[in-house]
């Protein structure tokens, strides 16, 4: 009788089936189109991202902080202003607004030397003041240059020509006293007839009597403006500017003794037209 053969046990070398794995948490049930080895090297690099991204806590407040601390360093270092006390410089970071400034930009930058702010906003309100009224001489000895008929024509229009020469350089020697100081001088012509103590004639006038007797009650004024705020300057700390006016006033002095020589002249009553 042939018996039925037992099946061959399973070698002890045979592998088991591999179990199935198990579905990734979050992962779509359809099968991935890589192939098993390149899957796993995926998911591992999705890994190794988020660890990195949970070690680095608060990194997006991090970046906004870094963000805010810049434009907080940036904003204090435009705003850095000299220590309260120096000159020109009150509490708060800002100068003191008076009209010697003319609205200057970043006033807060402004240094006047030696002289305090109370100091500066007087001798600053003399310059600015004689600066408009040398600037308004010269204008109406110029006006009264061309306006000139008569027999004194040729002695007058000569002669204001040279007294513009004597008091010209003071023009620009006042402005950049001022500016020496930190202010800012006036140009504007609504600024000249602001601050200047003379007037300059809108309309024509030709009689030489006429012109010289008010140049001689402008130049009368003149002066004793000068002597006066040389005074002033002087209490206030400055006898630079001082003596600045001294020499203007002894120049005005010269000119107002010309002209009125030339008004003592009888013939000049007689030149009125």
């Amino acid at each position: 009788m042939t018996s039925k053969s037992k099946a061959a046990p399973k070698s002890a070398g045979a592998k088991s089936a591999a179990p199935k794995s198990k579905a990734t948490p979050g992962r779509s049930k359809k099968a991935s189109a890589l192939p098993a080895g390149d899957e796993a090297g995926q998911d591992a690099a999705v890994t190794v991202a988020q660890a990195v991204a949970s070690d680095t806590p608060g990194s997006e407040e991090q970046e906004g902080l870094n963000l805010q601390d810049g434009a907080t360093q940036q904003e204090d270092s435009q705003n850095t202003v000299p220590e309260t006390g120096a000159p020109g410089v009150q509490p708060g970071g800002e100068a003191k607004a008076d009209a010697a400034h003319l609205h200057t930009v970043n006033n807060r930058l402004v240094d006047h030397g030696y002289l305090s702010e109370d100091e500066f906003a007087t001798v600053s309100e003399t310059l600015q003041r004689n600066l408009a009224t040398t600037i308004s001489l010269y204008l109406k000895f110029k006006k009264y240059h061309w306006d000139i008929r008569g027999r004194f024509f040729r002695d007058l229009h000569l002669a204001y020509d040279e007294f513009i020469e004597e008091i010209f350089p003071a023009i620009d020697e006042q402005a950049e006293r001022l500016v020496a100081l930190g202010g800012s001088p006036i140009a504007a012509p609504s600024d000249l007839e602001r601050f200047s103590i003379i007037r300059v004639p809108t309309e024509t006038v030709r009689d030489a009597r006429t012109q010289v007797a008010d140049l001689v009650t402008d130049l009368t004024r003149i002066g004793k403006g000068y002597r006066d705020d040389s005074q002033t300057v002087d209490e206030a700390n400055d006898p630079a500017t001082a003596d600045l006016y001294n020499g203007y006033a002894a120049i005005i002095d010269k000119i107002r003794w010309m002209l009125q020589a030339m008004l003592d002249d009888d013939r000049m009553e007689g030149d009125r037209r």
